[in-house]
């Protein structure tokens, strides 16, 4: 009896060690599964892959998205990392770039990394050019097709009243589930910004006595130079100008007062014909901006040059030649039109 049950006993231990080798195998077959489904990049084979997450969508639904393009497969590995790293998905557009790892997208999209586009507002454009531009995209249309509300200034921070000048032209990064609005709450904060830097650095005596004015002005420079290293220059010949009550005289507040009726082509009756932005015939700024300034015409109004130089004419070249009388201004413009 002793004999058989010592056998008996030979028996368990042996199937026991069996079942935990067996046992050992299968957790090391299915840790070494998992960790290299941790550390095997998604299937990605082109660099267009965009993965489109929605509001709400539970991170199972997720998974059979990424099967279904084709990246992953569906299998128990992401059942048990989504139960490991219970996680919030934010929604919106993702790039799966190759040798991302499905932690590492997890991580991606909690973090929100989303796609972002690029809008940019060019320097002297006018608020007409620019909300064509916007109709124009047909992400950052939406909610456009009839204009935009008083609320919806309200939530960008500008005045539906004067408009022109108020969003500063630099490029925006936008997602897709932005709008119009969006986009333009990033320009009127940047140009608020931007205008309080310049209002702060300008000399007490400067002719501008409300930040829109400085506004009005930096419009005017941009108008007038695309060259950085003149705008000081141009912003010094209006601002002496101005503090001596001398007419501004700028052909761009002209064109722009002429609206629709400019064709290309400025004539002496243009200069003569009195509208509230001729400034040969009124003195003073314009009433309101003609164009959206950049930065650098913006700053360059608070802070003009110190010359003496009252008057400027364009030298064929891009830049202007700058005198400080009218005789020497003249002789500069018969130079330059081959009248000497």
């Amino acid at each position: 009896m002793w004999r058989t049950g010592k056998k008996s006993m030979k028996r368990v231990f042996g199937l026991l060690a069996m079942l935990l080798l067996l046992l050992a195998a299968v957790c090391w077959y299915v840790w070494d599964s998992y960790s290299q489904f941790l550390e095997q990049p998604l299937g990605v084979e082109s660099e267009n892959v965009v993965l489109d997450v929605e509001p709400g969508m539970p991170g199972r639904a997720v998974i059979s998205r990424l099967a279904e393009l084709g990246l992953t497969e569906d299998g128990w590995q992401w059942r048990v990392l989504l139960r490991f790293q219970p996680v919030v998905l934010k929604a919106g557009e993702y790039r799966i770039d190759r040798g991302l790892t499905p932690p590492a997208l997890l991580h991606k999209l909690v973090r929100g990394d989303v796609m972002r586009y690029r809008f940019t507002i060019v320097e002297g454009w006018t608020w007409r050019q620019l909300l064509q531009a916007l109709r124009d995209n047909p992400m950052l249309d939406k909610g456009l097709e009839n204009g935009l509300n008083e609320l919806d200034w309200r939530e960008v921070g500008a005045n539906p009243d004067s408009l022109e000048g108020a969003f500063l032209p630099e490029t925006y990064l936008y997602t897709r589930s932005d709008n119009a609005i969006d986009v333009l709450r990033q320009a009127a904060g940047a140009m608020q910004n931007t205008l309080s830097e310049a209002w702060a650095l300008r000399s007490d005596d400067h002719p501008a006595k409300t930040p829109y004015e400085l506004l009005i002005l930096a419009s005017i420079i941009e108008r007038e130079t695309a060259l950085d290293e003149e705008r000081a220059q141009v912003s010094g010949v209006f601002v002496r100008r101005l503090q001596k009550g001398m007419r501004l005289q700028t052909d761009p507040t002209v064109i722009y007062g002429l609206g629709e009726n400019f064709d290309g082509d400025i004539r002496s009756r243009d200069l003569q014909t009195d509208t509230p932005y001729n400034t040969y015939t009124r003195h003073g700024l314009p009433p309101t901006p003609i164009a959206m300034p950049g930065r650098p015409s913006v700053l360059a109004a608070a802070r003009p040059d110190e010359s003496d130089a009252l008057y400027f004419v364009a030298d064929g070249t891009g830049g202007h030649k700058f005198s400080a009388t009218l005789e020497e201004h003249q002789r500069g413009v018969d130079e330059l039109t081959g009248k000497n």
